[in-house]
């Protein structure tokens, strides 16, 4: 019978939850990605730009009001990216953004809104609404 080190079933089993506990803290977004941002801006949609980091407890209590709103029909068109914090330094200055936890929201090419460190849903949705 072969034995597995701890360091290899240590590996194996965060390998294993990595993926689902990625998906879990932001379903439905999509890595920031220049070329499928300026085609969203491109062909006018609604585009919402979050700025998270693991770490923090403001962007996990958006997490699930963003979900509820990203599941109303409302806001079903609407095109929602993700950038890291911690590691997207260069898309932080691109889009003059200084705290984690900021929703960016755009119309078409045209940002219509943003806000930073906000977990009231109903101001939430509201700023969502603008991009529709």
């Amino acid at each position: 019978m072969m034995m597995l080190s701890r360091r290899t079933l240590f590996v194996t089993v965060a390998l294993a939850i990595l993926p689902m506990t990625a998906l879990a803290l932001s379903p439905g977004n999509k890595p920031y990605n220049q070329a499928q941002f300026d085609a969203a801006q491109a062909a006018g949609r609604s585009v919402l730009v979050e700025v998270t980091a693991p770490w923090c407890s403001v962007c996990k209590a958006q997490a699930p009001i963003l979900t509820r709103l990203k599941s109303d029909p409302k806001f079903k068109d609407m095109v929602a990216f993700e950038i890291d914090f911690d590691s997207q330094k260069d898309l932080l200055r691109k889009l003059n953004v200084r705290s984690q936890s900021t929703l960016i929201v755009f119309k078409g090419k045209t940002e219509v809104g943003r806000s930073t460190g906000d977990t009231n849903p109903a101001s939430i949705a509201a700023l969502l609404g603008k991009a529709i």
